[in-house]
């Protein structure tokens, strides 16, 4: 099974050209034609496709940019790396719209809820307005994300994906766009009815990309997608449009920093111990070294809320010499995310006496019997030095072969195996790798004398087996490695 995040960005790189865009009219022109315009530009009668010049006529006060494409596509970058702190795959679709497999990653954020506001927090850092969609193919998270009348955006199963699907028009589907007009007139209005018609009349008449379209959206074919990668180094930096001379301000700025860290550092599995916030100020005969902030960290983190908390301590007692003019943002030191703890009970804040407690819990609850630690014998035979005993007896320390392989799984009672092409086989004929090994013990209750070997099946899984010593005897399976 699959889940995707559809995150469909209105208006990219429009908090850079306008920063003021969500309280004042502000208004992107491309080749004087309406690109892009502020809610209360809208509220003025400013529409998209309009002229400049109708523009001036109702919203004379509105604030005019040029669109700028490097702008957008940057502003783009910039929310799928930091994105990349949920999930590792994630794509970008048509018409400003990031696509997000997060199936894998509903366990480690407690759930899809959690989930989508933590994505929604996010985006509510990095600025840019977005329609968040959720389904279980990636075409139809785009398309419940893109489409301006879906009225429901959120699907966990493909027969509800289906319904929401079927009430959206044929114009929501770029590859039926062109035949519109065809469509209209025979009834085809909708998805659904689009549909319901024969499927070799409509790919005469259309094209077969509007059936594999349709396909993919209702999950009856394949995807395939391309992922973003991040760079191989991170380098964060934000002009800023208009002075600024409190620090608490840059507060917003370097927030936005941050989770582009966090989405480089989840990406490429790297942890963060100090991090140094430069801030920089006016240029030329006035100019002034940069202010640097540094955030020493007392362990390795990658968690965007652990660097801000610090931030927002280290900003509120700090007086600036001069106004900022950019941010930047430098990861100095990082080191590999530390593995995800073994132990049973991996929760750093506890002490030794709340484990004790905590194990007395489960004593109780579980019987004595069912709550066990390993307790190795001094033995050689693999059967008698595995062992295990209560919790509340003392493991004895048994000293280990430092160039001895051990399997993870050791069965209970050996396999016999049988011998296909002159070697031994275990679903298919097994290669010896390593060995032999020989183990010679037990004289005096039991002899085990026998020769241990390493072996490898045609689809890489290693085995150990053995033979006892003599001229005819077996191989028999003794354990699985990891």
């Amino acid at each position: 099974m699959r889940l995707w995040i559809g995150v469909h960005l209105l208006h990219p790189g429009l908090d850079a050209l306008c920063p003021n865009w969500r309280t004042e009219a502000a208004v992107i022109l491309e080749h004087d034609k309406v690109r892009a315009c502020s809610p209360l530009a809208m509220q003025f009668g400013v529409r998209p496709g309009m002229r400049s010049r109708g523009v001036h006529a109702l919203c004379p006060q509105a604030t005019l940019a040029h669109y700028d494409a490097h702008v957008e596509a940057r502003s783009i970058n910039e929310v799928a790396l930091a994105l990349l702190q949920y999930t590792p795959q994630v794509a970008q679709g048509e018409n400003n719209t990031l696509l997000l497999e997060v199936f894998a990653s509903l366990s480690l954020f407690g759930g899809v809820r959690k989930l989508l506001q933590r994505v929604q927090a996010s985006l509510c850092a990095l600025g840019p307005t977005a329609r968040i969609s959720l389904a279980p193919t990636a075409a139809g998270a785009w398309l419940l994300a893109t489409c301006t009348v879906a009225r429901h955006r959120r699907s966990l199963r493909l027969p509800t994906l289906a319904r929401r699907l079927d009430r959206l028009p044929c114009a929501a589907l770029p590859a039926a766009r062109p035949y519109l007009d065809w469509l209209e007139g025979i009834g085809g209005t909708t998805l659904a009815a689009l549909r319901a018609l024969p499927r070799a009349g409509l790919q005469r008449r259309t094209h077969k990309t509007v059936l594999q379209a349709l396909d993919a959206a209702y999950g009856q074919a394949p995807e395939l997608l391309e992922w973003i990668q991040a760079p191989p180094e991170f380098s964060g930096r934000i002009e800023l449009m208009e002075r600024v001379e409190h620090a608490q301000a840059v507060q917003f700025v370097a927030h936005r920093l941050i989770e582009q860290l966090c989405g480089w550092l989840a990406a490429h599995q790297r942890a963060v111990t100090r991090v140094i916030l430069l801030l920089e100020h006016e240029r030329g005969r006035h100019a002034r070294a940069p202010t640097p902030l540094e955030l020493a960290l007392g362990a390795p983190t990658w968690e965007s809320g652990h660097l801000l908390r610090l931030l927002q301590e280290r900003l509120h007692n700090l007086q600036l010499a001069a106004p900022i003019v950019a941010v930047a943002l430098q990861a100095t030191d990082t080191e590999t995310m530390s593995p995800v703890c073994t132990d049973l009970f991996p929760d750093p804040g506890g002490t030794p006496a709340d484990r004790r407690r905590l194990l007395e819990l489960l004593v109780a609850r579980l019987g004595r019997e069912n709550v066990l630690h390993p307790n190795p014998v001094a033995d050689h035979r693999p059967e008698i030095a595995n062992r295990w005993s209560a919790v509340d007896q003392v493991a004895t320390r048994v000293p280990c072969k430092d160039d001895a392989e051990r399997p993870f799984w050791l069965l209970d009672t050996p396999i016999a195996l049988p011998l296909r092409q002159h070697r031994p086989f275990y679903g298919s004929p097994l290669r010896i790798l390593r060995g032999p090994e020989r183990i010679e013990d037990g004289w005096w209750n039991g002899l085990a004398v026998r020769d241990y070997f390493i072996a490898q099946a045609s689809d890489g899984t290693r085995y150990w087996l053995y033979q006892e010593r003599g001229a005819h005897s077996g191989w028999f399976l003794h354990g699985l490695f990891a």
